[in-house]
C-alpha cells in the first residue's frame, strides 16, 4: 500500500477519511491491518520531497504503533530542533511557539502497549530521552512530564536532572536564551515525573525552579511533586510553596502533605 491518501486518508473499513489521527488511533485496534501500511508510511517519512505535514503524520502514525522507524524519527527530529523538516507545521496558540514535538510526546505516550507487544520499548525510551533532552527549549504543552510512567522516568533521571539545570540557567538568563513559553512550569512537571521514584531528586529540581521563578502557574504544578513522595525534602519544598504561594497555593499543598 502506497500515496499518503491509502495510507492515512482511507481508514480500515477502506472508506476515504479526512481525519488522519482517527486512522492513526484506529490502528492500535488493527495491528495486523496497521503493518500493511508500515512500509508505505516508512517511504513517506523519509522522502524529503513529500509535503511536510505527510511527513510529521507519517511519523506519528508510526511512533503511535510502535515502530522503530518512528522512534527514530523522533529522535532524529529532537537532535535537529529547529530544522525537523515539520518544525512549526502546528502551533500552540496560547505561546505561538511549535507545538510539533508535543505532539510526538503524545504518540510516545500512546505507544507503551504497541511497543510491548512488538518488543520496541527500547526505542520508545531512547525517544523518549531525546524529548526530554531538549525540554529546556521546545514546548510540549504540559504534557511530557506526565507521560513518563514510572520506569522511564527512573531509567531517565539524570537526563531530566540535566535539562533542570540547563532549563534554570535560561530562567536566570546565565546561559541561553530564554524562550518564549512558561518554561518554569515545564521543569517543575519535569521534576514531578521522577517524584514517585525519587522524592529527594524531584524535591531538589522543583525548588531549584522555583527559587528562580515562583509563578503560581508553577508552584500549583509543583504540587504534584507532594502528593508523590513523603521524603522529608518534599516535605520542606512544601514548606517553601506555603511561604511563598498565594491561599490557593497555600491551600493545596497544605492538603498535599497532610495526605502525603
Amino acid at each position: 500500500m502506497g500515496g499518503f491518501d491509502q495510507l492515512l486518508g482511507t481508514d480500515f473499513g477502506d472508506r476515504p477519511t479526512s481525519d488522519a489521527d482517527e486512522v492513526i488511533y484506529a490502528g492500535l485496534d488493527h495491528p495486523e491491518r496497521h503493518r500493511a501500511r508500515v512500509p508505505g508510511l516508512v517511504a513517506v517519512l523519509t522522502d524529503s520531497a513529500a509535503p511536510d505535514r505527510e511527513r510529521f503524520l507519517a511519523c506519528a502514525a508510526l511512533t503511535t504503533w510502535g515502530e522503530p522507524a518512528g522512534y527514530r524519527a523522533v529522535a532524529d527530529a529532537a537532535e535537529s530542533g529547529k530544522c525537523a523538516p515539520w518544525y512549526g507545521i502546528l502551533v500552540d496558540r496560547k505561546f505561538s511557539v511549535d507545538s510539533t514535538f508535543a505532539q510526538l510526546a503524545v504518540a510516545l505516550g500512546d505507544s507503551r502497549d504497541m511497543a510491548q507487544e512488538k518488543g520496541t520499548l527500547p526505542q520508545r525510551e531512547s525517544a523518549f530521552r531525546a524529548l526530554v533532552r531538549i525540554a529546556d527549549s521546545e514546548y510540549f504543552e504540559d504534557q511530557l512530564g506526565d507521560l513518563l510512567e514510572e520506569s522511564t522516568a527512573r531509567s531517565l533521571r539524570a537526563d531530566i536532572s540535566e535539562t533542570v539545570d540547563r532549563g534554570v540557567g535560561s530562567l536566570t538568563g546565565i546561559v541561553g536564551v530564554r524562550p518564549r513559553f512558561d518554561l518554569a512550569t515545564q521543569l517543575v512537571d519535569l521534576a514531578g515525573a521522577v517524584a514517585s521514584v525519587d522524592g529527594v531528586l524531584a524535591a531538589k529540581l522543583a525548588l531549584a525552579v522555583l527559587e528562580v521563578e515562583p509563578s503560581r502557574r508553577a508552584l500549583l504544578h509543583a504540587v504534584t511533586v507532594l502528593h508523590r513522595s513523603s521524603a522529608a525534602e518534599v516535605r520542606r519544598l512544601g514548606s517553601y510553596m506555603i511561604a511563598v504561594g498565594d491561599e490557593r497555593v497555600r491551600g493545596m499543598a497544605t492538603d498535599a502533605l497532610r495526605t502525603a
